[in-house]
């Protein structure tokens, strides 16, 4: 009989009663994961007190590397070598006080049977409220089991509470009274036409292109072919090397004849000379030369919609996307012909951008696109970070923020907005925002996502309204001061309910011209979703 070296099974380590184990996700940028480092060790310091103070006892699962300095787990493989030393049944908590990538931890967290809860600070300093969500997001899609719980330093009595009741019952269940799925919807106008633009979709389909898939580890960003199909949506699946070739055949008259455009639409640009830390021209021209690239690739595979995934790979290769992303994303931008000369291309339009590749906000992008643009009203729209908040006033008001990607038109146009060197922590090539504070006004915000398996998506409204400029530029100072931020009031949805129930480090957000048509696009919007066959929930305070 032959017989073989069968591996031996590892024992699991023992259970030990009273004892939390920790793990943090970080970044895959060395140079994220040492700054920020300091921030997370002050979180971990004040969690573990609130967890001694119930009588319990912290085990962190990872020590400091004693090369990088950090304590963070930066790799996927790191991650699974972590999770083989947690007892299986163990209560598990994920502390994040910085922006993660959740497939460092997703292996481990599959096969985690004990409970799970993930903790983050209520800053803005980091993107840890950030980081939270993208991984609720993506262990919802995933179909794991877990809890979430925030706060500035856990010695508050509602973060307390919290703790305490998933200490004792492995669960904190959170208001989401604000929810209800969409009702029967009345015939309307708004009705029959976003049903009318579903049946479109199904039948005539729409090509969106993807610049390779999976950025920053946002696994709940990927939807797979099967879930798109059936909205009529196809994927063109392109190179990120094949974006840069194509920059590389457009010449400098080009790319300058952007630069005037924009210079003389009002768009101030913040220059220096220290390639390391400003902003300078060449960078500039390097990403005019993405945006004629972008568009003439788009044109080339018929495209409806465009996501780069500027982060690992073009990071070290070109400055950052955002300004690109921006004016794609825009109605009124720098013209581009096509490589004969004898066409203008997507000419006063958008080419919807799907920032980070999200496609989420990729089929959120395309509804919008064409329920909007069907209504008469300007298509601009964006994802921006659900980066943090604080009330002012008798309000909460949100930090909303992204990097860059923001259209003019959402900052009341090029001559109120910015362009800024990205922070050498995230950019190290640089590259100009597109940045600016969003004007007040009615909002639609929506997001959608993968639940139970399928497509979900949340709707709701908000208003953006102005702050004093010293209000601002605090909030701004507390973030990323180089970076597009909206004033967001959420309406009928408080901060906690929409902490809980949110599933996305994203939420894409829309402009209407007032409250009477914000809620008519919506319905039209949320029609169009539902006969898509995406289930729809409304959140909030919904005229539907």
């Amino acid at each position: 009989m032959t017989t073989y070296a069968v591996p031996a099974v590892p024992e699991a380590p023992a259970l030990e009663p009273g004892v939390v184990w920790t793990v943090a996700s970080g970044d895959l940028r060395l140079s994220a994961n040492t700054t920020c480092w300091p921030t997370q060790q002050q979180l971990e310091a004040h969690f573990t007190a609130a967890v001694e103070a119930q009588g319990w006892t912290v085990r962190r699962a990872h020590d400091v590397d004693p090369v990088t300095g950090h304590g963070f787990i930066d790799s996927q493989r790191r991650g699974i070598e972590v999770f083989k030393g947690i007892p299986k049944q163990a209560p598990l908590v994920v502390v994040e006080a910085v922006w993660q990538y959740s497939h460092h931890v997703l292996a481990g967290l599959r096969s985690h049977e004990g409970p799970i809860l993930v903790v983050a600070n209520w800053s803005g300093q980091f993107p840890g409220l950030v980081g939270l969500l993208n991984l609720a997001g993506s262990m919802t899609k995933a179909g794991i089991d877990y809890s979430i719980l925030w706060s500035e330093d856990f010695t508050d009595e509602w973060a307390r509470n919290g703790l305490k009741t998933w200490l004792s019952d492995g669960r904190v269940t959170h208001d989401d009274s604000h929810v209800r799925d969409l009702p029967q919807l009345p015939a309307s106008a708004e009705t029959e036409l976003g049903r009318a633009l579903a049946e479109q979709l199904r039948r005539d389909k729409a090509v969106l292109g993807v610049f390779d898939e999976g950025c920053m580890g946002m696994y709940n960003a990927i939807f797979d072919d099967e879930l798109l199909n059936p909205l009529g949506i196809y994927k063109e699946r392109l190179s990120q090397s094949a974006l840069v070739a194509e920059m590389n055949r457009v010449g400098d008259d080009e790319a300058r004849s952007v630069y005037t455009w924009l210079q003389d639409a009002g768009l101030t640009f913040h220059l220096g000379t220290d390639e390391a830390t400003e902003l300078t021209e060449a960078q500039l021209l390097s990403q005019f030369r993405m945006y004629v690239a972008a568009l003439r690739i788009a044109d080339d595979f018929g495209l409806d919609a465009v996501g780069i995934q500027y982060q690992q790979g073009l990071k070290d290769t070109v400055p950052a996307s955002d300004l690109v992303e921006g004016l794609l994303n825009n109605r009124e931008r720098p013209p581009v012909r096509s490589r004969d000369g004898s066409r203008e291309l997507y000419a006063g339009e958008p080419l919807p951008h799907f920032n980070e590749v999200d496609w989420g906000v990729a089929v959120d992008a395309l509804v919008t696109n064409r329920v909007w643009n069907a209504m008469g009203l300007d298509p601009a729209t964006t994802l921006h970070d659900v980066r943090w908040g604080e009330t002012y006033g008798d309000q909460f008001v949100w930090v909303f923020e992204i990097s860059g990607s923001v259209p003019a038109s959402h900052n009341g146009g090029y001559d109120k907005s910015y362009s800024m060197r990205q922070p050498p922590m995230f950019f190290p090539l640089g590259g100009g925002t597109l940045s600016g504070v969003s004007k007040p006004g009615e909002v639609v915000w929506s997001r959608v996502f993968i639940m139970d398996g399928a497509l979900h998506v949340d709707l709701g409204r908000a208003s953006a309204v102005e702050l004093p400029a010293e209000e601002t530029q605090r909030r701004l100072e507390a973030t990323d001061k180089q970076w597009p931020i909206m004033h967001a009031v959420l309406h009928g949805v408080d901060r906690d309910q929409f902490m809980g129930r949110h599933k996305a480090n994203h939420l894409n957000v829309v402009y209407a011209p007032d409250a009477e048509t914000a809620d008519k696009a919506l319905t039209a919007k949320a029609a169009m979703f539902d006969a898509l066959g995406i289930r729809v929930h409304l959140c909030g305070d919904v005229a539907v």
